[in-house]
């Protein structure tokens, strides 16, 4: 078996006809379902970008978070500090 025959899983000749048949009935799938290959794309990169927002807007929560806890936290511990120093 040769490299390409080995790569592409088959002869090249048989290989061309089932991607063919299979992208008929994927292209005729997603005609039925009136959906195109732009949309698919344009979706995509919506999700990507609402996946990106959601967690761009999970990290300002968490480090608005931190620095509220940081607020009581930081002076507790320094006064903390201050006091076991003086023994």
């Amino acid at each position: 078996m040769s490299n390409l025959n080995r790569f592409l899983g088959g002869s090249p000749g048989s290989v061309l006809v089932k991607l063919i048949f299979l992208s008929l009935l994927v292209g005729a799938f997603l005609a039925f379902l009136d959906i195109t290959p732009v949309a698919l794309v344009e979706g995509l990169f919506n999700w990507i970008a609402s996946v990106l927002d959601l967690s761009l807007e999970t990290v300002l929560d968490v480090g608005r978070w931190i620095l509220y806890g940081a607020i009581i936290v930081v002076p507790l511990w320094l006064i903390s500090r201050l006091f076991s120093s003086r023994r």
